[in-house]
């Protein structure tokens, strides 16, 4: 699965707003996503899917939620 519907996922099920650590660590738990160099998800790399998808994850008061 891609990084973005990985986030995606992890929002969805939570069905709350979460921080992009919080993000991270439940994708790498799960196993969800892999970056192409085999290392974890970094909070970092979700910091950058989100604030490049802007019609799909608003940020705000530090925490990540999706738009829809």
């Amino acid at each position: 699965m891609k990084a973005e519907e990985a986030i995606v996922y992890v929002l969805a099920s939570s069905g709350r707003g979460m921080t992009a650590e919080q993000i991270a660590g439940k994708i790498n738990a799960e196993g969800l996503h892999r970056r192409k160099d085999g290392l974890p998800v970094s909070v970092k790399q979700v910091y950058a899917v989100v604030l490049g998808n802007p019609q799909m994850f608003c940020f705000s008061d530090g925490r990540i939620r999706l738009v829809i």
